[in-house]
């Protein structure tokens, strides 16, 4: 009798609901998309969701002021006498990020904990008599305040005797034995792509060189590493793909083409580092990885170059905004503590993300789809809009172009849009726009490709009544968990200043609309300063510029941009080259570069004339700033001379890690006499001689 009833309801349920009569859950037989292509397994997706957390390095070199240490450096040197990794979790729980990576071993061989298998540890070092192990301390702050804990292990070793031979595999297999086993739970493993070179080497001091591809055994290691730490996510650079992939630069940015796949096997142009591989027949997603400061380690130089709020958000939209996550390092001091301005940097970021996505627009609002799966509630527009991770709208199996338009209810302010797909089942979306009702006509405001976990776009304050999102491509049907819109205040972005060769100083806003203000005696500028108008007059000594922009409405002021030049370098000229074009090298802009000597052998010289007699402590060069340039300087020996003929090698050495990161590359030297200077060229990262330049400076006292 029961089963008759039921039977009979079930019926009469199917009969309304077919008539649209009861708004009920009528489409039981309605069956979820299943998946496609490549999906994330649930350490991936615990990762992902992650989306933001911290690198800290610290190491030997942080007291020799180097981006690398060679695995010579005095191990006496490292007595951080304030260390607090209580100070660094409190600074990065702060500044809302879910987790921090440490530098457990950096390059040098220098291991930040008492190693069982190297004298080069902390346990040999004044700090705390030897008794003292970062990793244990960090490990310890970050349980306490809630946070993921990782770690960092340099594959490449410039200490250790073995490094290059097969013994070494069991040391640094060991090393990681000790890192996955003593300090709990660990969320990601590192493994820097920085490989073989010349290096201490146990007193050797000699140039090794390692095949990244095989030399590892990763197959192994890895096997390893997640009997070890089975919740583990591995990132690697090595040439063996891991769980997660370097996007191609440390400038804090991935493409706005971003697919989480790459194939299991083959070599990774950089271009598909950049932009995933649509095809790829593994889910590979990107880290963007980049220093709140030019470089890694900590240089007292750089403590007027913390990222400013602004670049600080680029950094976001550009990572977290484009399908990737955002690994933002803090150098140490040599005290042990993250500097005051880089906290600062990093909390004001904090909160300018909250302001920003404080109020979706998006919440509780109608909305509307061209297609639902099954035409069932489960799947409809609603689903997208509620907040949900674990809901979505999904179209029918074939479809694969949709609308869903969200419906205000009245004249609504905004100017940023976020999209997230359902990853659990692939991701699908290749290309899509969204458009805005605005008096009633329809305006276009963005058309983009890939979403993926989360695509957050930036476009004018618009008012409008409506916003369409439009999915014009997709490798099979979407499935869109949350669609929202906000109103974010603006951000004024600071100007950049330049020195030309004429020694006149021209100063490049950020925006168009706002006032530039400076000043000349390294005074912090105000709307009572200098107003800029043009290109300012200086004399040919060193100046000290800063400048802001200020947009008068609001009354809101952008960040100060500070700039110290040395000598004027409107005598200078490239002496020895018969092209003409070379003396942009000496132009004062960045954006200009020259290449010399694609024929020939090495070295490679470039001899620049600074018109007269001069007495200099070190020397700046820029490489190329293009993307992925050719002829980027890596080992180098420079030369002075009074008269051109007779010369003085002054300096020799590598820029360490310009590959990735090609910023200014500064060398200081005791003080010396010159009229001219030479850059011999030796190596380039692309083993060629095809050597460029974008600028080349002098330091004088």
């Amino acid at each position: 009798m029961k089963l008759k009833k039921a039977l009979k309801l079930t019926s009469i349920a199917g009969v309304m609901c077919l008539a649209g009569l009861l708004f009920i859950s009528c489409n039981e037989d309605v069956k979820p998309p299943g998946a496609y292509g490549p999906v994330p397994n649930e350490n991936q997706l615990r990762w992902q969701e992650m989306e933001y957390y911290a690198f800290i390095h610290f190491s030997l070199n942080t007291y020799t002021d180097q981006s690398w240490g060679f695995g010579d450096e005095d191990i006496n040197l490292f007595n951080p006498e304030k260390l607090d990794c209580r100070q660094w979790a409190r600074i990065c729980k702060g500044a809302g990020m879910k987790g921090v990576i440490l530098t457990a071993k950096h390059h040098s061989g220098f291991c930040l904990w008492p190693s069982e298998y190297t004298e080069y540890s902390v346990k040999n070092a004044p700090w705390k008599n030897g008794k003292g192990d970062i990793v244990r301390e960090m490990a310890d702050a970050c349980k306490e305040y809630g946070l993921k804990f990782g770690v960092y292990l340099s594959p490449w070793d410039r200490n250790y005797a073995e490094y290059g031979r097969p013994e070494y595999i069991t040391y640094f297999r060991n090393q990681l034995t000790e890192l996955l086993t003593n300090y709990g739970d660990i969320f990601e493993v590192w493994f820097d792509g920085a490989n073989g070179g010349s290096g201490y080497y146990g007193g050797a001091n000699e140039t090794r060189k390692i095949d990244r591809k095989t030399y590892y055994d990763w197959p192994n290691t890895y096997k390893l590493v997640r009997e070890l730490q089975p919740d583990i996510v591995i990132w690697n650079d090595n040439g063996d793909r891991a769980d997660l992939r370097w996007v191609g630069t440390e400038g804090g940015y991935v493409g706005k083409t971003n697919w989480s796949l790459l194939n299991a096997t083959g070599d990774v142009p950089e271009d598909m580092l950049m932009h995933g591989l649509e095809d790829g027949d593994s889910w590979v997603p990107g880290e963007v990885n980049t220093s709140i400061r030019p470089e890694w380690f900590y240089h007292p130089a750089e403590d007027s170059k913390v990222k400013t709020l602004p670049q600080l958000m680029d950094t976001y939209y550009h990572s977290i905004g484009r399908n990737a996550t955002l690994l933002l390092n803090f150098p140490i001091m040599p005290n042990g503590l993250i500097h005051e301005k880089d906290e600062k940097a990093v909390l004001d970021f904090a909160a300018a993300v909250k302001e920003a996505f404080a109020v979706n627009l998006a919440e509780n609002v109608q909305s509307e789809a061209t297609n639902i799966r099954g035409n069932s509630k489960a799947y409809g527009p609603e689903k997208a809009l509620d907040d949900d991770g674990e809901t979505y709208w999904a179209t029918d199996d074939g479809v694969d172009t949709a609308s869903l338009t969200i419906d205000f209810g009245k004249p609504t302010r905004f100017n940023r849009f976020m999209a997230q797909e359902y990853i659990r089942l692939g991701q699908r979306v290749k290309s899509f726009t969204i458009e805005a009702l605005i008096d009633d006509q329809w305006q276009q405001l963005a058309e983009e490709t890939t979403i993926g976990y989360k695509r957050i776009l930036r476009f004018p304050t618009v008012e409008a009544t409506k916003l369409r999102f439009n999915i014009t491509g997709a490798k099979s049907n979407p499935v869109i968990s949350n669609i929202a819109v906000y109103d974010a205040p603006q951000l004024l972005t600071p100007p950049s200043v330049i020195r030309g060769k004429s020694g006149k100083v021209t100063i490049i806003p950020g925006d168009k609309e706002s006032e530039i203000y400076y000043t000349l005696d390294g005074s912090t500028p105000t709307p009572d300063s200098e107003k800029y108008t043009g290109p300012i007059t200086t004399g040919d000594g060193k100046i000290e510029v800063r400048a802001m922009a200020y947009a008068r409405a609001s009354g809101k002021s952008s960040p100060v941009t500070e700039e110290k030049f040395g000598i004027s370098r409107k005598s200078w000229k490239i002496v020895g080259v018969d092209d003409e074009k070379a003396q942009v090298v000496l132009d004062g802009d960045p954006q200009t570069a020259w290449n010399h000597g694609k024929d020939g052998k090495l070295p490679v010289d470039l001899v620049v004339d600074l018109g007269e007699v001069q007495e200099i402590n070190g020397f700046r060069y820029l490489p190329n700033q293009s993307i992925w340039s050719p002829g980027i300087i890596t080992d180098y020996v420079f030369y002075t001379s009074v008269d051109n003929k007779n010369w003085r090698k002054t300096d020799q050495g590598e820029f360490s890690n310009i590959r990735n990161n090609p910023l200014w590359q500064t060398k200081n030297f005791p003080v010396v006499k010159a009229r001219y200077i030479k850059l011999r060229a030796e190596k380039n990262t692309e083993g060629d001689r095809n050597m460029g330049y974008a600028e080349i400076d002098v330091i004088t006292p």
